[in-house]
């Protein structure tokens, strides 16, 4: 704690001195000395604390691929979250559907080698007219794109992900983690459930309805890759 407290006078000092306002890994918490502010521009929320993190999402569970204490561009992480889909499941995805900071010039090259369609328009100056398939295209990528947003919604409703009460890197970084691995074993655990009622309900109509959709939808995730960046206060 006192080398803490010596650290946050150092900085104070300093920003006092050279009449400045901000400073590199700046310490806001005595207890948490590890969390920076992180400036995200929102409306009402310009700067924010916690750990940010950079999930993908297919097949129904989400993965944890990259998580940080500072600020970081989440667009470099694209290749290597696609390489480790493909090493999981011996092929490329059909499709990523992205935030607009992912679809940079080289990630955008870099897929289009590997025959991988990127979501959202290209680059430049937008087209005048825009045909119906692409507007119907573009509106169905973002509904595809918005269902890693609901399983942060759960993991902060249901799951606690936004009530961290830890207080060390290490252990918070754990925690947050093992949120990702219990919103996993509940995807998988009702997927056994659907299973089980297969065996005693399969002539329902409703039930065979609602295992049809399931399946058409499981099919579709497991060609397509989504991705998100994150802030866990």
């Amino acid at each position: 704690m006192l080398l803490v407290v010596s650290e946050i006078y150092r900085q104070q000092l300093w920003l006092y001195e050279n009449n400045l306002k901000s400073i590199d890994n700046r310490i806001v918490s005595l207890s948490q000395p590890h969390i920076r502010p992180i400036i995200r521009g929102k409306a009402g929320k310009a700067v924010e604390f916690g750990a940010k993190l950079s999930a993908s999402y297919f097949s129904g569970y989400v993965f944890l691929d990259h998580i940080s204490w500072n600020n970081f561009n989440e667009s470099t992480d694209l290749k290597i979250q696609i390489e480790s889909f493909k090493n999981y499941t011996g092929y490329y995805p059909e499709s990523v559907h992205v935030d607009k900071i992912y679809r940079t010039v080289e990630n955008r090259a870099w897929c289009k080698e590997r025959g991988i369609r990127i979501s959202g328009p290209p680059l430049g100056r937008p087209p005048a007219n825009i045909s119906k398939e692409k507007k119907k295209q573009a509106a169905y990528d973002e509904k595809i794109r918005s269902s890693i947003e609901g399983k942060f919604g759960q993991g902060k409703r249901r799951f606690s992900l936004d009530c961290i009460m830890t207080k060390l890197s290490q252990t918070s970084k754990t925690a947050i983690a093992i949120t990702f691995l219990v919103m996993n074993l509940s995807t998988y655990l009702l997927r056994l459930l659907r299973a089980f009622l297969c065996l005693f309900f399969c002539n329902l109509p409703v039930l065979r309805f609602s295992i049809s959709k399931y399946h058409r939808l499981l099919n579709f995730y497991k060609r397509t890759l989504i991705f998100i960046p994150s802030l866990n206060n």
